[in-house]
């Protein structure tokens, strides 16, 4: 069901894949993303990636990357969005090692239209790391998984003219 007039989506993200997954926690995100434009646009999209560092505490989360996609014309769209890994500095080594959340966020002049969300895994691979973790972790040792096949999608209603 679409929204009516003015406020009716421009743009319907169609698919995402999550490239290069599971991967080392300290590789590139990679992601595919496919939507449709149903009416042109003169303006530009912004895409941004953004790594939730702690749930406990928003300053942490990092915004690894934003691109201008743009002008949008009708029809399919398709591209890779590849994002630097998050920087370890900036998360508290507690919140290192477990589940934290990836988040691709898309805006229209400004205003945030889609956010689509996954969990994000991150663990050691080696069994003996698993059963005595260090207490600051080997960042070369940590993996990510992206659990991508169960994205929560929020969708917000934005004045596309």
């Amino acid at each position: 069901l679409r929204e009516t007039g003015r406020l009716m989506s421009a743009i319907d993200l169609t698919n995402i894949s999550v490239l290069e997954n599971p991967s080392s926690f300290l590789s590139s995100f990679v992601l595919e993303i496919q939507f449709e434009c149903l009416r042109e646009l003169p303006d530009d999209l912004e895409w941004k990636v953004i790594y939730v560092g702690s749930a406990e505490d928003p300053t942490h989360d990092q915004v690894l990357d934003s691109i201008l996609v743009g002008p949008v014309l009708v029809g399919i769209n398709k591209f890779i969005f590849q994002a630097p890994a998050p920087d370890p500095s900036k998360i508290p080594p507690e919140d290192l090692v477990g589940v934290t959340a990836l988040l691709l966020s898309c805006c229209y002049k400004g205003n945030e239209f889609v956010r689509v969300g996954y969990y994000v895994n991150v663990e050691y691979q080696d069994p003996e790391l698993i059963e005595n973790p260090p207490e600051t972790p080997f960042l070369n040792k940590l993996y990510r998984n992206i659990l991508h096949d169960k994205p929560r999608v929020t969708r917000f209603l934005i004045k596309w003219d």
